[in-house]
């Protein structure tokens, strides 16, 4: 995922330096639908991490938490497809320090969840598991309600030209 979402960043890179400002909105959203997609495809090796590990030579004990463990994270695999195109997007523009505020804050949540969740209310790993999802869906939340309220000349242009659905542009490019 993060090798496919490294792509948009050239992408995206190249976009804004030549001008192409409302191109940025289009890979972005490309990029999610790409990136859901590969989730899906990646959910039976989340789903099926017992007989994969078992096969790998891992203990039955290890082998089951991992499963357990994977089979809670699956939502936060989902936000990866919003997080990692909206990160690109927003480098290309050099928005970096409300990547970092947002990292940090992300951050700050995923270790007051942790507290909460597992010494707190005792839930071992299921709660970091629960911490883990909640924070990751709060920096993807928080990056796209950035891109989509920010009100910046460049930022208004890219996402302006955002379709509902790019599924025909993008099975017609891909032709």
């Amino acid at each position: 995922m993060l090798g496919m979402g490294s792509a948009l960043e050239t992408l995206c890179g190249q976009s804004f330096a030549a001008g192409q400002v409302h191109m940025l909105g289009i890979y972005m959203q490309r990029s999610v639908i790409i990136l859901f997609i590969t989730c899906i495809v990646l959910l039976p090796i989340y789903l099926f991490a017992t007989p994969v590990l078992r096969l790998l030579g891992q203990e039955d004990e290890i082998a089951v938490l991992a499963r357990d463990y994977a089979v809670l994270i699956i939502p936060q695999l989902f936000s990866l497809s919003i997080t990692f195109p909206t990160q690109k997007f927003l480098q290309a523009q050099s928005k970096v320090n409300v990547l970092a505020w947002i990292g940090f804050l992300g951050l700050v949540s995923n270790v007051f969840l942790l507290w909460v969740f597992i010494p707190l209310l005792g839930w071992g790993t299921t709660g970091a598991a629960l911490a883990f999802d909640l924070s990751n869906w709060a920096i993807a939340i928080s990056q796209l309600v950035y891109v989509v309220g920010w009100y910046s000349k460049d930022m208004q242009q890219a996402v302006a030209h955002l379709a509902g659905i790019l599924g025909i542009t993008m099975i017609r490019n891909s032709v």
